[in-house]
Parts: structure tokens; C-alpha cells; sequence
């Protein structure tokens, strides 16, 4: 369950968002400047909303009214960005266990590297990997982390078409074999038609 109400202001920009959405996959559509990115920086905890609230299955990350901001590093959120973010002197297997959370392991190592087929990519380095194959990596990195929800912001937006659907069945994979709450954004419905339960459309 994602509850979402707030006021986002930078400058002479002022959004209002409001999301009511117990649906697993949610995705956020509309055009560059929409307000997108910020939307999930704020639950992130990475950008502080000028007003409202924010809770996931039920937990306060953000209340402006209670005086309640959970840091970023205590939100238990994973975070995939539209690049891969890899560690260039890193090989695989050391950036996903980069961010790997040392309590309860709901997401095991090795089911994430078969889940993602990323096995014979653990000892290459980020500069040996096509964009998808990052991707993938990005993708379990965030889940090592052991999140509560997973954000993707338009984690296709830097592939070909050829690469973005050769990306599109591991999300898919991701979606109906973990059970993770995850917010996906893009400004291609049609790509996230194939992934999401709901879209919820920013103007």
C-alpha cells in the first residue's frame, strides 16, 4: 500500500501529488518535467516535500504535520536510476554486494543472481557489460539491500529497443516472483502497461 500526499515546490514550481494505491506494481507516467523523478526522490528520502505526507504498507517515512522524516538510509527503499550507477573498479559480484543489508535476508544472493541471469557476469567489470546486462546488475543491487519498495525510474530510457526488450522479461520476472511493492516510472505507457497492475498519469 502506497499513501502519498505531497506538495513539491523548487523555485516557481509547485506540484501536488496524491496516490491512494494498494496495487503491487504502480506505475507514474507523463512527460519530461512532470514531476516524476521528484516523486520518488521524495519517498527516496532524497528531496523533502514542502508539505503532506508519505507512507508505505503502512509505515510513515514522511509526515510535515508530525514532524517525521525518516533518513534516507533508514527507509529501507532500493532505488534503480535510468543509469546503471555501477562501480567502475568494482567487479559484478562486489557492486552487488556493495549495498547488500546485513539483517534478514528476504532476497538471497544467489536466487537474485539467477533470477536476473547475471551468473557468468559476476567477475566482469561494469566497462564489460551491455547496457541491459548493467541494468540487471543495478536491478540486484537494489534488492540485496533488502527494500520495502523498489523504485525505477525510467530504468529502459538509456537502452535500444533491442536491449530494452531483451530488459522488459526480467522486470516481469522480478515482478511475479518476488512480492516487492515497486513504483516504476517512464514516459512510454506502453512500456509500462507490460509491467504494471495500475498507471497513474502526471500532466
Amino acid at each position: 500500500m502506497l499513501s502519498l500526499d505531497i506538495e513539491l515546490r523548487r523555485g516557481d514550481y509547485r506540484r501536488q501529488v496524491r496516490i491512494e494505491e494498494a496495487a503491487r506494481v504502480i506505475a507514474l507516467v507523463g512527460p519530461s518535467g512532470a514531476g516524476k523523478t521528484s516523486v520518488l526522490n521524495a519517498i527516496a528520502g532524497l528531496l523533502r516535500p514542502h508539505a503532506g505526507r508519505i507512507a508505505v504498507e503502512g509505515r510513515v517515512l514522511f509526515d510535515h504535520a508530525a514532524r517525521i522524516d525518516v533518513p534516507a538510509h533508514r527507509r529501507r527503499i532500493g532505488y534503480v536510476f535510468q543509469d546503471a550507477r555501477l562501480f567502475p573498479h568494482l567487479d559484478v559480484a562486489a557492486n552487488l554486494r556493495y549495498g547488500r543489508h546485513e539483517g534478514e535476508q528476504r532476497f538471497r544472493f544467489d536466487d537474485i543472481v539467477a533470477l536476473l541471469g547475471i551468473d557468468a557476469l559476476l567477475e566482469r567489470r561494469p566497462r564489460h557489460l551491455s547496457g541491459g546486462e548493467a541494468q540487471r546488475v543495478a536491478i540486484g543491487r537494489a534488492l540485496l539491500s533488502q527494500p520495502a519498495l523498489l523504485l525505477l525510474d525510467e530504468p529502459l530510457s538509456a537502452l535500444d529497443r533491442e536491449r530494452r526488450e531483451e530488459l522488459i522479461p526480467y522486470l516481469q520476472r522480478v515482478r511475479d516472483s518476488l512480492g516487492l511493492p515497486m513504483l516504476y516510472v517512464s514516459h512510454r505507457e506502453d512500456e509500462v502497461r507490460r509491467i504494471a497492475e495500475v498507471v497513474h498519469v502526471l500532466a
